[in-house]
């Protein structure tokens, strides 16, 4: 029988390189080569053992990109040749009853790619098909893998968001996810503000297309927001909440602060910061497989890119390693080619 080979994970960053059976898709589901894979911060749930049971092994990986080379049973708008992609979400069921309600992102019975399935750190990944996105021509696999999953979330914050063309929007915290969230901004039509620590990404900033840039230790972001009108929408990915408090006050009457990022600790908020101005908190999860069409649509349309670090597969617990220490600029991704 044919083998392939994976990086399995245990316990807490207990990587194993394993070969696998290459076996047929299960109905519903298609295999895929994959021709490179992002290392995402959310990859800590797989490797950290943050999972129900960390002693089972999982591939991690969940910015998959490849070609389909199987097709499982009852699957029929999908075909061997095909490229695309899989993010976090691996897959609505379409029986539930979010997903009657066409509530897929909320999906009850949906796989978790890299996860609670398998991911792709590995040569081969099987899909369920209602996961799967296409990848247009003219986009090569590194941008891709990147976009459908820090690329959906920044961009599905934003739709969900809304705000008139022209308004300010600011960006808090300019790594992994806000690179691509200022960019995605910019070319929505607002009026772009970069919040961050420090001078040392004011350029960067720029260059990604900000208007203004906030430093964060100089100014508190919620006054300096204020100075410019308020924002209408607030979009934080920076992962520490203590961070993302302040910014409630920078937000214009009935502005929306979107949290995208994960932190580990508690935001602190005023109530009165919220029922005066009539200001929403709310949290965003990525898409739907169709959001994410749309997601590497206009990034192609608009030349969002990602700026990422390409590692060869066969170094992807060193790469998981780079990427957690923070130094990474911006994503980090395992090229199958290298």
């Amino acid at each position: 029988m044919p083998t392939y080979q994976a990086f399995q994970v245990t316990g807490t960053r207990q990587f194993e390189l394993v070969e696998r059976a290459l076996v047929e898709p299960l109905p519903g589901q298609v295999r895929i080569r994959v021709e490179a894979c992002g290392i995402c911060h959310s990859d800590v749930a797989a490797v950290e053992g943050m999972r129900e049971d960390p002693s089972t092994p999982i591939v991690p990986g969940h910015e998959v990109v490849g070609v389909i080379d199987a097709v499982g049973a009852g699957v029929h708008a999908w075909h061997v040749g095909d490229r695309v992609g899989v993010g976090f979400l691996g897959g609505h069921c379409g029986e539930c009853e979010r997903c009657r309600r066409g509530d897929f992102i909320n999906c009850t019975d949906q796989p978790y790619t890299g996860t609670t399935v398998d991911g792709g750190y590995a040569e081969y990944a099987y899909v369920r098909a209602s996961g799967l996105v296409r990848v247009p021509e003219g986009m090569d696999a590194i941008t891709a893998a990147p976009l459908l999953c820090a690329g959906l979330t920044t961009l599905t914050a934003l739709r969900l968001a809304g705000g008139r063309p022209g308004a300010l929007v600011a960006v808090q915290g300019i790594g992994g996810l806000g690179h691509l969230a200022v960019q995605q901004a910019k070319h929505l039509g607002f009026r772009v503000a970069a919040i961050a620590r420090g001078t040392d990404k004011a350029e960067l900033a720029a260059e990604l297309g900000a208007d203004v840039y906030l430093d964060s230790t100089v100014e508190d972001p919620g006054t300096a927001l204020q100075k410019l009108g308020g924002a209408e929408t607030i979009v934080a990915t920076a992962v520490s909440g203590a961070s993302m408090s302040p910014l409630v006050t920078g937000l214009a009457p009935q502005g929306r602060l979107m949290v995208v990022g994960a932190a580990p600790d508690p935001m602190s908020v005023q109530t009165m910061d919220l029922i005066f101005g009539t200001r929403t908190i709310a949290g965003s999860l990525t898409g739907s497989a169709i959001d994410n069409e749309d997601n590497l649509a206009f990034s192609l349309a608009q030349g969002i890119r990602p700026y990422t670090e390409v590692r060869p597969w066969a170094d992807a617990p060193k790469a998981y390693d780079h990427m957690m220490t923070g130094h990474a600029r911006f994503r980090v991704v395992l090229d199958h080619a290298a």
